[in-house]
């Protein structure tokens, strides 16, 4: 049986349930990867990131929220309701358990795994890659990403031993993002990187040591091209094989005295530097000898 409150799909049960009931006790395991990569499914913390998902069909499972913030956001239960999605109330002890943030907002969705194979990735044409390879902070991870997409990148990918994209921190950090890009995990980087060479995309390596600095290619034009970006750990940056398996190692240049950019500023200045090239106006040249834009 089930009864509709407000026009939400609630299942019908003696109040919101609480920490220790079932579907709050399964939902809370996925917290741990084990039991994500199990299940393939995850949680989204927070009305953004809920949001998010529910424009991706099919994507959330169900949908917990205490009783006020069902309220607050009743349009977002609305729209889980529309599409047949359960709409839990839950205690705040519960929703407590069910996050891992101090302040949070009262939703959390369980979704289905996003990620798809790199091949089906690359089918579709993606002008703008990045690849995290062997990133394992998940706040930075999940930086890079929201960056990616805001600079209009088709597709992430997570590989080698890089953090799973389903950590609760790489979820909050994405921003909603997670739900935009193709999301691909490829245990062989080297692979990934030869598949997207094969894609016709050029790929550019970030380090700090690169032969290549980053304005004098975007002068060369050199950014004008569909492209892929790898990126490595903080500590630890490329590893060599990654490096040397690139089109171009790529230094950010430092015009103040600071040592270094960290990782998710030096990914935004790489992946917004592509992605004003890609969308420049090509100049061409008549035949009277005036320039024109195409």
């Amino acid at each position: 049986m089930q009864s509709q409150s407000q026009g939400r799909r609630l299942d019908a049960v003696p109040g919101p349930f609480t920490p220790r009931t079932p579907r709050v006790v399964a939902a809370r395991r996925l917290q741990r990867r084990r039991d994500r990569d199990q299940t393939g499914r995850f949680l989204a913390e927070g009305p953004q990131a809920v949001r998010e998902a529910l424009v991706r069909a099919g994507t959330v499972v169900e949908l917990f929220g205490t009783p006020a913030a069902l309220d607050r956001y009743a349009d977002l239960a609305a729209t889980a309701a529309r599409a047949d999605v359960p709409v839990s109330e839950v205690t705040d002890d519960a929703l407590a358990a069910l996050t891992e943030t101090v302040a949070p907002q009262g939703l959390v969705a369980v979704c289905r795994h996003l990620d798809v194979p790199l091949e089906q990735a690359v089918a579709r044409g993606p002008r703008l890659v990045a690849v995290l390879a062997g990133i394992r902070d998940p706040g930075n991870a999940g930086t890079v990403l929201r960056t990616a997409d805001a600079a209009g990148a088709g597709a992430v990918v997570f590989a080698g031993e890089a953090v799973d994209p389903y950590n609760g921190k790489c979820v909050r950090a994405s921003a909603g993002s997670l739900f935009h890009v193709d999301v691909v995990r490829a245990a062989d980087p080297l692979a990934a990187v030869e598949a997207l060479r094969a894609a016709g995309l050029t790929i550019f390596a970030t380090t700090g040591y690169g032969d290549s600095d980053l304005d004098d290619l975007a002068d060369a034009g050199r950014l004008a091209t569909p492209a892929a970006w790898l990126f490595g750990s903080e500590a630890h940056g490329l590893p060599d094989e990654l490096t040397g398996a690139a089109d171009a190692r790529v230094r950010v240049p430092l015009h103040g005295r600071a040592e270094s950019l960290n990782l998710a500023a030096a990914a935004a200045v790489c992946l917004y530097s592509s992605a004003r090239a890609l969308r420049r106006p090509t100049v061409t040249h008549d035949t009277a000898g005036e320039s024109a834009s195409s």
